[in-house]
């Protein structure tokens, strides 16, 4: 298992077929104003990819807009409707089809509220994820072993995850209901783009 760093674009060829794990790093958590930094990607089979934008950048990235936006291959997320928001905004690209585990994992594990990536894969995987550096300066001109590290673990386990919640999904009786959230949840992510990050448009009041 290794990870590997790229400035501005992801290299061509290095992932294989099928879903992609994907997150984002930025400078806070309002997109327009707080650029993105880093985008982690990973095929699963073991290395995890991260790629920096610099300040100034024009976000051009051809290969990995071309994946991001390819609508054969399936994106994993862990709350994906900030990172589809950061992807839309920055690199220009819807990137769907969805699946968040974090939305998976309030539908099914009803008896917590703890959907935290950490606590996800404390449950269901058996491992431990640190989230030291989850505020730390994304936008520095060198990143230290452990932000790597750390942005590298939020992609990491996406796919044993998204197989272990598959599972209780059916159980339940709630895949068909998950699916029509992971399909919406591109369209949220616009809303908040658009300014109603915080207002429930299907609310009576």
């Amino acid at each position: 298992m290794s990870v590997y760093f790229h400035e501005e674009d992801l290299p061509e060829g290095v992932l294989a077929p099928g879903p992609v794990a994907v997150d984002t790093e930025t400078m806070g958590l309002i997109t327009p104003r707080d650029r993105l930094c880093v985008v982690q990607i990973s095929d699963g089979k073991g290395d995890e990819h991260l790629v920096r934008f610099m300040p100034g950048s024009d976000y051009a990235a051809p290969n990995l807009r071309a994946v991001l936006a390819d609508p054969g291959r399936l994106k994993l997320y862990h709350f994906g409707r900030f990172d589809i928001a950061a992807i839309r905004h920055y690199l220009g690209v819807v990137a769907a089809p969805v699946y968040c585990t974090k939305i998976a994992s309030r539908l099914i594990r009803t008896y917590t509220d703890r959907h935290g990536l950490k606590e996800l894969v404390r449950e269901m995987l058996g491992q431990e994820i640190s989230k030291q550096q989850q505020s730390s300066d994304w936008g520095a001109p060198i990143l230290s072993d452990a932000q790597k590290d750390y942005a590298a673990s939020d992609v990491r386990y996406l796919h044993a995850l998204k197989a272990e919640l598959d599972k209780r999904l059916v159980r339940e009786g709630r895949m068909e209901l998950a699916q029509a959230c992971f399909d919406f949840l591109p369209h949220r992510a616009e809303l908040d783009l658009a300014g109603w990050p915080e207002i429930d448009i299907f609310a009576h009041m």
